[in-house]
Formats: structure tokens, sequence, C-alpha cells
């Protein structure tokens, strides 16, 4: 099969809340996929069902393939050391450690560190690769990147386009926009409990309009305009600025961020 994952009409409440409304998913195999919403969208609900770590109410879910989960919070026994967390997990899942694995996300510089002395990085990149022990199929990545610094994030975006050239299948919660157009094939927006978009990031900038950021620069500042329309917009504004014999020292033209796409999509624009 070339899917990976398929949700059909997958809903979820807590009491009379009701926080999956119905949300339909397709995700195929060896592809990334991001999961978008703003906090209290549903979207740690929805992994959470699809990972088997929450009933839900209603709806299918099929996964094929075995699972890799890295979870937004986890925590391990305050003394346990990195590699040997790591020989624990090896042992229950009955494999053999994957050195070059543990290399690649500097794991083995952890080998003798207590859990409790490690920086918040360091315990993302060791989680990561405790979900990766047993070479899974689909891989749920939930905020990866979170208390790494600027090194360590492209690192662990290498090692995830890696891992696609292995053909595993990357599910992504992220919410740094800039990490999930680098990396994502795909995504979907929830909002409200409904998957408000679908499709990848060209086809929402099509689906919200091309949004164009312009920057001017004169002797007395900067000003910045939003436009949909690039050549009429710049056309008005730099016709505005000749009327009033203003000299323009500098022009930027920046096509709209998938950030700003998205909040237009969250806020039901």
């Amino acid at each position: 099969m070339t899917d990976a994952l398929q949700v059909k009409g997958l809903r979820k409440s807590y009491g009379k809340r009701e926080v999956l409304k119905g949300i339909d998913l397709c995700v195929r195999r060896g592809e990334i996929f991001a999961l978008l919403g703003v906090n209290g969208a549903g979207k740690t609900t929805a992994f959470e069902c699809i990972e088997g770590l929450r009933k839900y109410d209603g709806g299918s879910i099929t996964v094929n393939g075995s699972m890799g989960i890295q979870l937004q919070s986890a925590s391990l026994p305050a003394h346990i050391k990195g590699m040997e967390a790591v020989r624990l997990f090896a042992k229950w899942n009955k494999v053999s450690v994957d050195t070059s694995m543990l290399a690649a996300l500097g794991v083995n510089n952890l080998a003798s560190k207590q859990y409790q002395e490690m920086s918040t990085g360091q315990k993302r990149r060791l989680h990561l690769a405790l979900a990766l022990i047993s070479a899974p199929d689909i891989v749920f990545l939930d905020e990866p990147t979170a208390g790494l610094d600027i090194e360590g994030r492209i690192s662990l975006h290498e090692y995830i386009r890696t891992l696609k050239t292995q053909g595993k299948t990357i599910l992504l919660a992220s919410h740094d926009m800039a990490e999930v157009e680098n990396l994502c094939d795909n995504i979907a927006i929830l909002k409200d409990g409904r998957i408000a978009f679908a499709g990848t990031v060209s086809e929402l900038t099509k689906a919200v309009g091309k949004h164009y950021n312009i920057c001017i620069k004169t002797s007395l500042g900067t000003e910045n305009f939003v436009a949909d329309n690039i050549g009429e917009s710049l056309v008005s504004i730099l016709k505005g600025y000749q009327e009033k014999n203003m000299n323009i020292q500098d022009i930027q033209v920046n096509r709209g961020s998938l950030e700003q796409h998205f909040v237009k999509i969250a806020r039901g624009e």
C-alpha cells in the first residue's frame, strides 16, 4: 500500500467538549507530514489517538507499519545514563543498537551522563534516539527541535531528511513555521476540531492568495506594506512617494511566509 496512515472521521470528546469533530487524514509512505494548529486546536489529541495512547470516540485509524514516538513531554529516571537508556530500550525491542544513528544524533556524547544532568536539547536528542531504536516505519515527532541550539536544529533537520531517504514516514507537530516549510511535503491545519486545510505549502499559498511584503526605506525611516497584486500595488506605492518628493533609498519585496498563511487559515479569514 502507498499510504502509511489513514484516518477517517476521527472524533474525540472530553465530557461535553468535542475536541475532534470527524477529521480525515491521509499520509503517504516516505513523506514528511506536518499537523498544524493553534494551541487547543486538537493536535496533541489527534496524535495520541493515532499513536494508540488515547481512546477515541468514533471513526477509524489505519496504520500500515511500525511506529516510533517522540513525545513533546517525556521523562526518564533521574539517575539513568544515556547509554543505559539506549541499551534498555534496545533490549525491550529485541534489537541491536544502531551506532551510526546514535552518532548522527550526538547521543554517544551522553553515554555516561545522568538524565538529570542533561540539557533540554540533550534530552530531546536522547528521546528521538529511543524512538528510533526499533527502526520504525513511521516516526512521530512532537516539537522535535524545541530546546535545541542552531547547530543542533540544523543537524536534526539533516537527519530527518536522511530518514526520509531511507523510506521512513515522518509525522511532525511543530510551532516553527520555517521548520515546517523547509522539511514537509504536505501539511494539514486543524481549526476548531476540523481540518481547515490539507495539501502542500504551495497549495496553501494559492488557497489564501499570493501575499507580498513590501518594505520601502527612505531618509525618514522604513515603511511596510502587504499586497496581493505586486504589480499594481508597487506602482501605486511608488507613485505616492513620488508625489511627496521623497527619495527612496531601498526596496525589498518578499513573498508571504507560511506563518502568515497559517495564521490566516487558523483565524478563519
